[in-house]
């Protein structure tokens, strides 16, 4: 097995795990909250050879405070939440006066903090902090595991498999689609989230122009999904950089391919069932029953038609954003 699909299996299950977070609601916040910090502190421990430990074991509920290293003078804050204010209500906790010999460093474990490492934060107790170095987030952690060797990775790659996953695929291979795919089955679709959008008539005037009879009641019936799609893709977005973009590409380079096929029904449909079969092919796939996976792809593909992304656009046609 090569470095390549090492790091390939490592990216899609750091940002998997980052996506569950910021998914969660409160009930299981704490819950994913705990696990991701003694997870992050085997994997830290394991990348940089630090050897940290769980300071609640020894001091129940510190604030600003989870994980310390007293061998290398390094403590660490573990958050969910990614602003200056959190990191300054940090630095200014009365319990960092007794590790003012010690490097502050901040873990953000679901959001990127690239703007954060630009900031300038009130450090009244001058505990050795600097921010472009000392804020961590799921980018940089990618960064330093794609610079290390395969020996690094491997281990990297074990770990991370006994801790959050099954073994990676030599054949297939991880996609973004798959993990929209997987996310969009844990949607509850009859939960009366759906609205209709906002230019309506822009839609039916797509699906005439493009003369759709048979596909015309499912984008009608699945059009009213998408404000709660563009949501998902924002969420997903929030986990790094073109994650919504390349899985709309993969389906507007679907359409091309099919596009001169058959009719425009025929063509629709055949790109519905290449994004399936797509998604089954993808080592990141969690398999559901394949009613489950069917209607998810249709949302999916009913959202890149309003989108633009498939089938001819009339003219002057205004893209239908929630």
């Amino acid at each position: 097995m090569n470095r390549t699909l090492y790091y390939n299996y490592i990216d899609e299950k750091l940002h998997t795990l980052a996506f569950r977070i910021n998914s969660n609601g409160k009930l299981n916040m704490l819950h994913l909250h705990m696990h991701s910090e003694s997870f992050y502190l085997h994997l830290l421990n394991l990348l940089y050879g630090y050897e940290l430990e769980n300071l609640n074991k020894s001091l129940q509920n510190v604030e600003a405070i989870d994980l310390i290293d007293h061998e290398n003078n390094i403590i660490i804050q573990v958050s969910a939440t990614c602003t200056k204010a959190k990191v300054e209500s940090a630095l200014e906790k009365p319990i960092i006066k007794k590790f003012t010999t010690y490097r502050f460093m901040f873990l953000s474990i679901a959001k990127d903090a690239s703007n954060l490492k630009k900031s300038k934060f009130k450090n009244p107790h001058n505990i050795s902090f600097n921010p472009a170095s000392d804020i961590w987030d799921l980018k940089s952690i990618l960064n330093d595991i794609l610079q290390e060797n395969v020996l690094v990775q491997k281990n990297v790659y074990a770990f991370i498999k006994d801790e959050l996953g099954s073994e990676v695929d030599v054949v297939k291979l991880d996609s973004n689609l798959a993990i929209i795919i997987n996310f969009l089955a844990k949607e509850n679709w009859n939960d009366g989230c759906q609205s209709e959008p906002i230019h309506k008539f822009e839609i039916d005037r797509k699906i005439s122009h493009n003369q759709l009879d048979k596909a015309k009641d499912l984008i009608e019936e699945y059009s009213l999904y998408h404000g709660k799609v563009d949501s998902k893709y924002s969420e997903f977005d929030s986990m790094g950089s073109n994650k919504s973009s390349s899985v709309l590409a993969r389906i507007k380079r679907e359409y091309i391919g099919a596009k001169d096929t058959g009719s425009p029904d025929e063509v629709f449909f055949s790109v519905i069932e290449v994004i399936k079969n797509k998604v089954i092919e993808s080592a990141n796939y969690s398999q559901i029953p394949i009613d489950e996976l069917e209607l998810c792809v249709d949302i999916l593909v009913v959202d890149a038609f309003i989108r633009c992304k498939i089938m001819e656009n009339p003219e002057g046609y205004q893209y239908a954003a929630s």
